[in-house]
């Protein structure tokens, strides 16, 4: 089966509805990154395994509609469907990271049901390595940006209202969590709240530690936004914020900075604003520089890539960004 280019978004929404598993390509004609990448799918549609795989590519500013509707804000975005609904997706130009999940859902398919047996030393493991992924962890239904059931909203709000520091994990995305950790902890619903390691309770719990006050003295807080927006600034001499990464920029702009940075030769880092909206705004705002990419030089601002190509036709550029300028 071959690569398949779909034109419009009634024929995008009439392919997405098979069945069978469906991989779109969002691509743009200008991204150096997606030629490759429809080769990449060109070369599996031929390959037996992937047989009853539908692979398609969508020109993602033909059909604007269409990208707006599934959140595809760069290319190239993959987006894997099945009966019209998204199963999975891959943000950027990673063939294996795609590959892989293309063959998590040819294996759902292909799966028994009969249950995959782990020793119990293991489950308590990583159960115990979950609780201590943060100092304040939560186990819910969902997430604190979506969560799937009144209890786990009630109990985000408390701690966002607590400016609670803390990290979750959707049991509804992991049965084995989901069953294991009720015998783990002793404690049969959700959510379940651990400070520190330990078990705290569940919403009624809370709400109670709440009203006495004791809550919020346990509560790790979060930094203010400025703080960490100083701190990421100056996590390296020469720090960049940008769209997508150093090998996946995810904007024309981006891509035009990164070619020039490497360069140079110098080293820097990069942070992925589309990853932190909070961090995308209040950088605006705290920078009162309102486009990005913005690159910071010991954590002073130098500016976007207009200043940066100036400073290259000027041959100050390496000075520039080493802070002897």
């Amino acid at each position: 089966m071959a690569l398949k280019a779909v034109g419009n978004q009634a024929e995008f929404e009439g392919k997405i509805a098979s069945s069978d598993l469906v991989v779109i390509h969002f691509w743009a004609s200008w991204a150096a990154q997606c030629g490759p990448m429809n080769e990449v799918l060109e070369e599996l549609a031929k390959q037996i395994e992937y047989k009853d795989v539908a692979f398609l590519k969508v020109a993602a500013e033909d059909v604007p509609e269409v990208s707006l509707k599934y959140n595809v804000s760069a290319v190239p975005t993959f987006i894997l469907f099945r009966k019209g609904a998204e199963v999975d997706r891959v943000n950027g130009a990673n063939a294996a990271e795609l590959t892989k999940k293309i063959m998590n859902q040819i294996s759902k398919d292909n799966f028994t049901n009969q249950p995959v047996v782990k020793p119990v030393e293991d489950l308590n493991s990583r159960l115990k390595k979950l609780i201590n992924a943060s100092p304040v962890m939560l186990f819910m239904k969902g997430s604190a940006q979506e969560p799937r059931c009144g209890f786990s909203k009630q109990i985000v709000a408390i701690l966002d209202e607590l400016n609670a520091d803390y990290k979750t994990f959707d049991i509804l995305n992991d049965e084995e969590v989901r069953q294991g950790l009720k015998t783990y902890s002793n404690w049969p619903t959700y959510p379940q709240l651990y400070i520190k390691g330990e078990l705290i309770g569940g919403l009624d719990i809370v709400k109670e530690m709440v009203a006495s006050g004791d809550l919020a003295n346990m509560l790790t807080k979060k930094p203010s936004l400025e703080e960490r927006l100083k701190k990421l600034i100056n996590r390296h001499p020469l720090m960049v914020f940008m769209k997508g990464d150093r090998d996946q920029p995810r904007c024309g702009f981006s891509r035009q900075l990164m070619e020039i940075l490497k360069e140079t030769g110098l080293q820097f880092d990069t942070f992925d604003i589309l990853g932190d909206e909070e961090v995308r705004q209040g950088l605006k705002t705290f920078s009162q520089w309102p486009t990005y990419p913005q690159i910071y030089v010991k954590g002073q601002l130098v500016g976007g890539l207009d200043i940066i190509k100036e400073l290259k036709e000027s041959g100050e550029l390496i000075s520039s960004l080493k802070g002897e300028a």
